[in-house]
């Protein structure tokens, strides 16, 4: 959730680090705060907001080696006294994570006559690290982890000290090797264009960083290795490019992402096969935006493959009793890689021999790791907190997993005319009076049978994520089960219908919402829908496309109609309140 970063070389390190927490701000905006080594003296600057407020203070730092924090709140509200870094004695800290018994800690350092200034878990470590110091830093991180439960990216600085002690435990560490210069992050976002090598680091592991070396140990105090792969961060992923928001950028750039995510998994399907090859059950379980993906690859596989398949949200799944029938796959979807639930549930599983596929635009990230295979997005950087790109990546990566599985051949050919029709969705849909309707509403309802459904779930995920205007999605089958109650001539209810075979039911819904004088839009590529509600509903018209991918087009004409309320609304698409991209963290 909390981005972290540290730096410590030859450069100005105020200016290095704050221009990696601009970057790394899409993990978390509630606070943000760096300290600054200057003269053997740990000089701190924090502030409550967003991370453009410490650039004013730039100008009084000059040292060359600093750690820095963007922070979403866990423990203490949003406040300069919560803001990280904690200081505490000798030692300076910023942490990501939750530490699950720091009250029993605080309470002891406390009965110690120890104080404490923040309302945080992670002052706890500062406290602790300086009580186990005697001149040898990474010993004392180690002594500390070995107290503390939960989960935490650590950065750790000693006065008097140019270095950076670093730990790692179910929240993400990047070591970034540079020119006489080293760089720890918590993803490869914040060192886009600082270095070329970076090192993930695993949990358990310990590093030690100078402006001239980089040393890991593990929790024995062992120096290891570990491997140095490319930095794939691109300077260009994280500029607007002319567009006013990343989430109408990265809309955008579905096309793209489509494009490559065949190619990418084209490269994986000979592994893909076989991992999946006997299997009886699959398991499909993510997140969010990644679990509404989840439930169209459900239906992909019943469909073309036939085998058995359940849906759970990993938050759910993970603290399930655990019934593993012989030959069961789970697929865990996941953007980042290192969502914290669906990582402990593919950790699970393949801890019951389960085979295990990561469908992930991550390709260091912890699920990585985990996974027997990785079934790739091939999104590039996606710094909108709403995710937009990365769902057109799931879907299509999902798609070809069922057609590849059914030996449905014929199917990547159909997959591959995609981009152009999400670019003629993109360019042709009139979304502006919809989402004038959605911004006037009380509540909107989001409504589809079978695969439709489960784009409607996405699309209320997104309007309420931007805009804060509530909502649900629904089946359409079940409106008049209770959810009709809601309707009347403030509400709005979008009903997605891309399948010919059961428009006529979907119709019929609509026609029960309007008889009840509530606001109606319809998305749709059939022209008979178009036709029968012509003049009684908003229509926005979707290009012809089979019903198994209608996601793609669908999914951005409502993450578009999302995106045009927030703008209309003056909500800020990119970081709405209280939401981080990255939920590494219960």
């Amino acid at each position: 959730m909390c981005g972290i970063i540290g730096y410590t070389g030859g450069g100005n390190a105020a200016q290095i680090i704050y221009e990696g927490l601009k970057n790394l701000e899409y993990r978390g905006y509630d606070s943000a705060g760096m300290a600054i080594m200057e003269n053997g003296a740990c000089k701190t600057v924090k502030s409550c907001g967003r991370v453009e407020k410490l650039g004013a203070s730039l100008r009084f730092f000059g040292g060359h080696t600093g750690i820095g924090h963007t922070r979403w709140a866990t423990h203490g509200k949003p406040s300069n006294a919560n803001a990280h870094p904690h200081t505490y004695g000798r030692i300076t800290v910023v942490h990501n994570g939750i530490i699950e018994n720091y009250a029993e800690l605080r309470q002891r350092l406390t009965e110690r006559g120890e104080i404490f200034l923040s309302e945080t878990d992670s002052e706890v470590i500062a406290h602790l690290i300086d009580g186990f110091y005697d001149g040898d830093l990474i010993e004392a991180v180690i002594k500390c982890a070995d107290m503390l439960k939960g989960s935490y990216a650590l950065l750790c600085l000693c006065e008097g000290k140019e270095e950076i002690a670093a730990a790692k435990c179910r929240s993400p560490v990047i070591l970034g090797l540079g020119e006489n210069c080293n760089y720890l992050a918590s993803d490869m976002t914040a060192l886009a264009g600082k270095c070329k090598e970076v090192c993930v680091l695993e949990d358990g592991d310990f590093a030690l960083v100078t402006p001239l070396s980089a040393k890991i140990y593990d929790g024995g105090k062992r120096e290891i290795t570990r491997a140095y792969l490319p930095n794939l961060a691109e300077p260009s992923a994280l500029a607007l490019g002319g567009f006013p928001h990343f989430m109408v950028k990265e809309l955008w750039e579905a096309p793209a992402t489509v494009k490559n995510t065949i190619t990418a998994f084209c490269g994986q399907k000979d592994l893909i096969k076989s991992a999946l090859s006997g299997v009886r059950r699959i398991v499909f379980t993510g997140c969010g935006t990644a679990y509404h993906a989840a439930l169209a690859g459900k239906r992909y596989i019943e469909e073309f493959a036939h085998i058995p398949c359940e849906t759970d949200y990993a938050g759910e799944l993970r603290y399930k009793t655990l019934n593993v029938a012989e030959k069961t796959a789970l697929i865990a979807i996941t953007q980042s890689g290192e969502t914290a639930d669906t990582v402990e549930a593919a950790r699970l599983y393949k801890s019951q021999g389960c085979t295990v596929l990561a469908v992930t635009n991550s390709p260091y990230s912890a699920i990585t790791r985990i996974a027997d295979v990785v079934v790739p997005v091939a999104a590039g950087a996606e710094i909108g907190v709403a995710a937009t790109k990365s769902y057109s990546g799931q879907i299509a990566a999902l798609y070809m997993l069922a057609s590849l599985v059914a030996e449905k051949e014929e199917n990547f050919a159909a997959v591959a005319e995609m981009p152009k029709l999400i670019l003629k969705t993109l360019e042709k849909i009139d979304i502006y009076a919809t989402a004038r309707l959605c911004a006037e509403s009380s509540g909107v309802y989001f409504l589809g049978r079978d695969i439709d459904y489960a784009v409607a779930l996405e699309g209320s995920l997104k309007l309420k994520e931007v805009s804060y205007i509530p909502g649900c999605g629904y089946p359409a089958s079940e409106l008049k089960h209770g959810p009709l109650a809601l309707i009347d001539g403030s509400t709005l209810s979008v009903f997605v219908i891309t399948d010919p075979d059961i428009s006529v039911k979907a119709e019929g819904a609509v026609e029960q919402v309007l008889a009840r004088r509530g606001k109606v839009a319809v998305i749709t590529g059939l022209p008979g829908v178009k036709h029968d509600l012509k003049g009684r509903a908003e229509i926005i018209e979707l290009p012809r496309c089979d019903k198994y991918l209608s996601p793609l087009l669908s999914a951005a004409a409502l993450q578009l109609l999302a995106y045009r309320t927030a703008v209309i609304l003056g909500c800020d698409p990119d970081k709405p309140r209280n939401l981080a991209k990255s939920v590494t963290v219960e």
